[in-house]
């Protein structure tokens, strides 16, 4: 990483919000690792060329903390799961807005190293950062870096992602294993000496897309389960197409650690927030294809049939290993605050 030429070490409300320390974050850093050609003319508003197609517009603030974690940081989440709720929602990543809340006191050179990570997952998702805006907070009033994102995407004619689509017998697949990106947050918070997790925070587009090319007509729903996890996320589910869903514990994939830590610190890992999967509701005829087209690509090596449609009005149960059903709601309280 190139080290930032400048003589201000630290973010100071002393150089005048939008005067001095604002002209050299935009001269000397945002530019130097932004290049988008919408950007550069530094207007109050980006132009941007549109092809044919549904808009999709998304919006999420990130407030991670700590701000680096196992497998990410909160530049790489904010590009992802923004990249990751356009995808899910079968758009094509085009554009993305990134808005700053810096904190009095934060070092300049951990904030090129967030603005590095931005750049860097930009570019490998293939969006492009058109616009931005800077703002800088008393310190103690802004946990060093908030971030907010808007992506702007594009949806084919083709694709038709709806809960009313959603019939009994349908299959509920989950693109891989749960719990990682939650748990690994919340371990690298506290220091609890967990080893070997690591967040799954990734870009799922090359994934979803083109899984849509080739299953549009039996892919029905898609949903990436960020905040509450898969069992927030079905919940919702079930109560928007007011169907009755039934998971089976056995069939969920969750890594060994994630199971075992979340045991340890009391926590429920279907509850944890995860940033790199996504669950798809998906005809019954068209599973097992489905599967085996995600298990060639990298990030849906553990893709399982988790669970099946039922008639009902909004439930959602869970077959344990046991034998039992235990019945899954929302997420009520902060079971893990500050994660994405």
């Amino acid at each position: 990483m190139t080290k930032y030429n400048s003589m201000i070490e630290t973010i100071s409300l002393a150089h005048g919000d939008g005067g001095e320390l604002t002209h050299q974050l935009i001269s000397d850093l945002f530019l130097r690792y932004f290049h988008d050609e919408a950007l550069q003319p530094l207007n109050d508003a980006a132009l941007l060329p549109f092809p044919a197609g549904r808009l999709a517009l998304t919006t999420d603030s990130f407030v991670v903390k700590p701000l680096f974690f196992p497998g990410g940081n909160i530049g790489t989440l904010a590009v992802n799961g923004t990249v990751n709720d356009l995808a899910v929602s079968g758009a094509r990543p085009l554009y993305l807005t990134v808005g700053l809340i810096l904190e009095e006191g934060l070092p300049i050179s951990v904030l090129e190293e967030v603005i590095v990570n931005i750049a860097t997952a930009a570019r490998e998702a293939g969006i492009a950062i058109v616009t931005g805006d800077t703002k800088v907070v008393e310190h103690g009033h802004g946990d060093l870096i908030y971030i907010n994102t808007t992506g702007i995407g594009v949806v084919d004619d083709c694709i038709n992602l709806d809960y009313r689509r959603i019939r009994p017998g349908d299959v509920i697949i989950c693109s891989g294993s749960v719990g990682d990106h939650g748990l690994a947050v919340i371990a690298a918070r506290e220091n609890f000496g967990l080893e070997g997790l690591k967040s799954d925070c990734a870009a799922l587009h090359t994934l979803i897309l083109p899984l849509l090319e080739n299953f549009s007509s039996t892919v029905k729903w898609l949903r990436d389960p960020t905040r509450g996890g898969l069992a927030t996320t079905m919940k919702e589910l079930a109560q928007s197409a007011q169907v009755n869903i039934i998971l089976s514990e056995e069939a969920i994939p969750v890594h060994d650690n994630v199971r075992g830590g979340a045991e340890i610190l009391g926590l429920d890992y279907l509850y944890l927030a995860n940033e790199g999967k996504f669950c798809a509701v998906v005809d019954k005829i068209a599973v097992e294809d489905v599967l085996a087209f995600l298990r060639r690509h990298s990030l849906g090596r553990e893709a399982a049939v988790i669970g099946e449609i039922k008639k009902g009005s909004g439930r959602v149960f869970l077959r344990t290993a046991l034998g039992a059903t235990r019945e899954l709601y929302l997420l009520s309280g902060l079971q893990l605050p500050r994660i994405c």
